[in-house]
C-alpha cells in the first residue's frame, strides 16, 4: 500500500486538480455546442510545444510553456472573432478547421525534429505517472485563479453560454451585464483565453486525449441525470474523483499507462450510464424535457 501511495499520490492529486476545473468548463462546452474546442486548443498548444522542441526547447521547460501559451491565445482570439452574431458558418466548422491546420503544421514541424515519434506519443498520452509535485501545485494555483475569476464574473460567462445560438447571442448585448456587442465579444474572448491557459497547462502532463475526456465525459454523464449548473458540477467532481482513483489503481496493478487507463474507466462509466438513463426515462422517473443533453439549461440547482 505504501508503494502505490508513493507512486500514485501525485498523479491522483493532478487528476483531482484537472477534474476540478475541467468539469466546470465542460458544462460550458456542452451548452455552447463547441464539443471539439478542447481538442483544437490542445492541438494548438501541442503545436507550440513542437515548435519549441524543434528549436531545442524541452517540453517541460518554462520557455516551452510560454511558447505554447502564445499559440493558444492566438487560437482564442480566432475563435472569439469568428463568433459573429450574423454568421451562417457554425462555430464547430471553424474549430474543426483550426484543429486540422494545427495538426497538419505539427506534423510538418515534427518531421524535421529529432525523436519526433516519441514527442507525438507524449503529447497524445501525457506523462501523468511522473508528474512532479511542483507542477501539481502550480496547476492548482493557476486553475484556482481562473476559477475565482470565472466565479466573480459568472453572470457574464453564463449569459453568453446560455445564449450561445446566433439569434439569442444578438440579444445579450441588451442585458445589464454588458455595455454592448463589443463587450460581449470581449468577454467571449476572455472565456476562450482562460480556457486556453488551462489547456496549455494541462496538456503538458495529461496529454491531448485525457484532457479532452476530463472535459466532456463528466458533462455528458451529469447532463443525463441532473439539471442545473450546481448539481451537475458537484456530480462531475464526484465522478471524476472516483474514476481517477479507479483508473490509476488499475494502471498500477495491470501495468498500464495512467492516462489511457483513466480514459477507459470513463468510457465504461458512460456506456453503463446509457441503459440506466433509458430505463429510468422509460419508467417515468425523468420529465420529458430532460431527455438528451441539456444545451440550454439555465437552472441554478
Amino acid at each position: 500500500m505504501n508503494e502505490i501511495m508513493n507512486l500514485m499520490l501525485a498523479p491522483f492529486c493532478e487528476c483531482l486538480v484537472l477534474v476540478g476545473i475541467h468539469s466546470y468548463l465542460g458544462l460550458h462546452v456542452i451548452r455552447r455546442g463547441i464539443i471539439f474546442v478542447d481538442l483544437a486548443f490542445a492541438q494548438i498548444a501541442a503545436l507550440g510545444l513542437t515548435v519549441g522542441f524543434l528549436f531545442g526547447v524541452m517540453p517541460d521547460s518554462i520557455t516551452a510553456y510560454w511558447i505554447s501559451l502564445a499559440f493558444t491565445l492566438c487560437g482564442a482570439l480566432i475563435f472569439s472573432l469568428f463568433r459573429s452574431i450574423e454568421s451562417k458558418i457554425p462555430q464547430e466548422a471553424i474549430i474543426g478547421l483550426v484543429y486540422a491546420i494545427a495538426a497538419s503544421l505539427m506534423i510538418i514541424v515534427i518531421d524535421r525534429a529529432p525523436h519526433g515519434a516519441e514527442h507525438i506519443k507524449e503529447i497524445l498520452t501525457g506523462d501523468l505517472l511522473f508528474v512532479k509535485w511542483e507542477f501539481v501545485i502550480s496547476a492548482a494555483v493557476v486553475y484556482s485563479i481562473i476559477g475565482i475569476f470565472h466565479y466573480i464574473y459568472r453572470d457574464k460567462f453564463l449569459a453568453i453560454t446560455e445564449n450561445h445560438d446566433g439569434k439569442s447571442f444578438s440579444k445579450i448585448k441588451k442585458q445589464e451585464h454588458f455595455d454592448g456587442l463589443s463587450s460581449v465579444k470581449f468577454w467571449d474572448f476572455l472565456f476562450y483565453a482562460s480556457f486556453g491557459v488551462i489547456i496549455t497547462h494541462s496538456v503538458r502532463t495529461a496529454g491531448v486525449l485525457l484532457v479532452f475526456v476530463f472535459l466532456v465525459a463528466p458533462a455528458i454523464f451529469t447532463s443525463l441525470f441532473w439539471d442545473g449548473w450546481r448539481s451537475q458540477l458537484m456530480a462531475g467532481w464526484i465522478l471524476g474523483t472516483l474514476v481517477s482513483a479507479g483508473g490509476l489503481f488499475t494502471s498500477y496493478y495491470l501495468d498500464m499507462p495512467c492516462g489511457p487507463s483513466v480514459i477507459m474507466f470513463y468510457a465504461a462509466v458512460l456506456f453503463a450510464a446509457i441503459p440506466v438513463y433509458q430505463f429510468l426515462k422509460k419508467g417515468g422517473y425523468y420529465p420529458a424535457e430532460t431527455a438528451g443533453l441539456q444545451t440550454a439549461n439555465t437552472g441554478k440547482n
